[in-house]
């Protein structure tokens, strides 16, 4: 009998990120699941591209294009996975984003960013969802117009966050 050992959790996190792909589909366009850049933490990302003003519900919004990247990685040596959820603006340099992960121990173990680019330009701590991360990508989803909304702007460029957003329990 021959026994092939698969690298298990990379098939559990592929099955979650389809999950997560087929989630957004719903709701986004051109959604895709891609494998993660070497940079980038965990093995993938589901990438969609949304169009803020319809998202945000604001005819105004400056920007017509996002997207919307979002990942995990299950295998972390802590009791719960690390994961991103982004929404970035490409015209404007804009990432907002929670990001369970450990780079920031002193915000507790989940920290909502706002970047310049790829400048870090706020941290602020958030709720830590002690749930299936399906629900997590909901409950977050839920919070994100808030999180985008909330994005301090000073001479075109994000500079911080008017308020932490209220998040959905």
């Amino acid at each position: 009998m021959v026994v092939f050992l698969a690298n298990r959790a990379n098939l559990q996190s592929k099955r979650l990120h389809d999950r997560i792909q087929n989630r957004l589909s719903g709701e986004f366009d051109n959604v895709r699941r891609r494998r993660a850049e070497p940079r980038e933490a965990g093995p993938y990302r589901v990438v969609a591209k949304v169009d803020p003003r319809q998202f945000l519900g604001d005819d105004e919004y400056p920007v017509t294009a996002a997207r919307v990247e979002i990942g995990f990685q299950l295998q972390t040596g802590e009791p719960h996975e690390y994961y991103w959820c982004n929404w970035i603006e490409p015209d404007r340099s804009l990432l907002v984003g929670w990001h369970q992960d450990d780079t920031h121990g002193d915000l507790g173990p989940v920290h909502l960013q706002v970047n310049d680019g790829s400048t870090p330009v706020a941290h602020e701590p958030a709720q830590f969802i002690d749930s299936h991360p399906l629900d997590v990508v909901a409950r977050r989803l839920d919070s994100l117009r808030d999180a985008v909304l909330a994005v301090e702007w000073e001479q075109g460029r994000p500079a911080g966050l008017t308020s932490a957003p209220t998040e959905s329990e």
